[in-house]
């Protein structure tokens, strides 16, 4: 069993289409929206988490490049600005998932893209606007 993260950008006319819909009953995947920005007759975008088996979340995945949509990994979405952290902790404090820890040996923030659930806590937290996202 596979799990991907993608950004899908909608164009207006695809937006109140259902696609995660047909990601479930054509394709047997188990989508899990983790973000969206969707209006009718706007370009959209969302943050989807995917699992099910890997051939069938390229087939997934094709399928929404079919539909028009734009997708690519959501990963990039997200930035650690390593020159302006000064290794604070705040974000970590207010991180639920734990995508960000303080490594007890090196005192260095760690930052686990995976574990992120998109939620922005850190990037309130964060008195240096050392970490972002892009969505």
């Amino acid at each position: 069993m596979a799990r991907v993260r993608l950004d899908l950008t909608f164009p207006p006319r695809q937006a109140t289409k259902p696609v995660t819909y047909h990601l479930v009953k054509d394709f047997d995947l188990t989508p899990n929206i983790l973000r969206a920005q969707i209006q009718p007759g706007q370009q959209g975008r969302m943050l989807l988490e995917v699992s099910g088996p890997r051939e069938a979340i390229d087939e997934g995945i094709a399928f929404l490049e079919d539909e028009g949509l734009t997708v690519s990994p959501a990963a990039s979405d997200i930035e650690l600005d390593e020159e302006r952290c000064v290794v604070c902790g705040l974000c970590t404090a207010v991180c639920r998932p734990g995508a960000l820890a303080l490594d007890a040996e090196s005192a260095a923030l760690v930052f686990d893209k995976d574990a992120c659930v998109y939620c922005e806590a850190c990037v309130v937290a964060c008195p240096r606007r050392a970490v972002t996202l892009r969505f």
